[in-house]
C-alpha cells in the first residue's frame, strides 16, 4: 500500500469514527457541563453524597483542563450532525478512565450509545494507553450490556469503595505502543492557565 493509500485509509477510518462521536469544541463545554450535572443528578444508581462530590469535582474548570489536555477527552455523541450526549474521559498513568457517558433520553431507543462506544474505543486505541477503565454500579444493565458487547471485562466488585457503596470495575484492553506516560490530569487555576497557553501556542 502506498503512502497516499495509507493516508486515505486513515482519513476514512477517522471520518467513520466521527460519524457518531467527535471531540467537543471549546464553545460546547458549557453545554456539556449542563448535561453532566443533569446526568449526575438524575442517575438512579448513585447516592446523594456521591452526587454532591461529583458535581463539585467535575466543574467547568475541570472540563476545560481535560479539553486543553486533549479535546477528545470530552467527546460528543452525534446524531445527524447534532450533539445529543457525551463521553468524558481522563488520563491516569497509562490508563484511560471513562468518567461519564450520557445520552439524552430521546435518543436512547436506537443503537447510538453502542456505536458511540465502538467509536470511542477505536479512537483511543492509538498506542497511548494500556487500557480503558471505568466504574459502574450493580443494576446498571444498559451500561453493563454496552461494555460487555464492546470487549470490557468485569474485573472485580469493590466493596464499600466510595462513600460505603460497592462499585464494579470494568476494563477494556488497548494496545499501548508509546513509551511515554502521562502523569495524570493536573487541576487548579494555575494548571488551567498553563494548559490554555500551551493550547494557544500549540506547545
Amino acid at each position: 500500500m502506498s503512502k497516499e493509500e495509507k493516508t486515505n485509509t486513515k482519513n476514512t477510518e477517522i471520518n467513520n469514527i466521527f460519524t457518531y462521536l467527535r471531540p467537543a469544541k471549546k464553545n460546547e463545554i458549557e453545554q456539556v457541563h449542563i448535561w453532566l450535572m443533569r446526568a449526575i443528578e438524575e442517575s438512579p444508581f448513585y447516592g446523594d453524597l456521591f452526587k454532591q462530590f461529583e458535581k463539585s469535582r467535575l466543574s467547568k474548570n475541570y472540563l476545560l483542563n481535560l479539553y486543553y489536555t486533549n479535546p477528545a477527552h470530552i467527546m460528543l455523541m452525534i446524531d445527524n450532525d447534532k450533539p445529543c450526549g457525551f463521553m468524558i474521559s481522563g488520563p491516569q498513568l497509562g490508563t484511560l478512565w471513562l468518567y461519564w457517558s450520557y445520552l439524552l433520553p430521546s435518543y436512547r431507543k436506537g443503537m447510538l450509545a453502542m456505536r458511540a462506544m465502538r467509536s470511542f474505543i477505536k479512537y483511543w486505541d492509538n498506542g497511548d494507553f494500556h487500557k480503558i477503565s471505568t466504574y459502574t454500579k450493580e443494576g446498571n444493565k444498559p451500561a453493563e450490556m454496552i461494555m460487555k458487547r464492546n470487549g470490557y471485562e468485569h474485573i472485580v466488585t469493590l466493596e464499600k469503595h466510595i462513600f460505603g457503596e460497592d462499585y464494579q470495575l470494568y476494563e477494556r484492553k488497548l494496545n499501548k505502543k508509546s513509551k511515554i506516560y502521562d502523569f495524570g490530569l493536573k487541576t487548579g487555576r494555575l494548571s488551567l492557565l498553563k494548559q490554555r497557553i500551551k493550547h494557544l501556542f500549540a506547545i
